[in-house]
């Protein structure tokens, strides 16, 4: 499992739940985190290959990466 703390672990899983409502890729702030404390746990997150995002129409989503998709996946999250 990647190396990441146990409030970024459920940040992503909340992402991860989320991103059926976003076609796949949530949106930052839209029905999960948007908070100022939530970006060092994003940031953590990248670090550890587990996302990326982008800025699409100035907001910014989140693509999970194929390590993404598997840590996902081993908590019972299918992206």
């Amino acid at each position: 499992m990647a190396d990441i703390t146990d409030t970024s672990l459920e940040l992503f899983l909340d992402y991860a739940r989320d991103a059926g409502n976003w076609s796949g890729t949530p949106l930052i702030g839209g029905n999960v985190g948007g908070s100022k404390e939530d970006r060092g746990n994003l940031t953590q997150l990248k670090r550890a290959g587990l996302i990326t995002t982008f800025e699409w129409e100035g907001d910014k989503w989140v693509d999970f990466t194929d390590a993404g998709r598997a840590l996902a996946a081993e908590h019972g999250v299918e992206l």
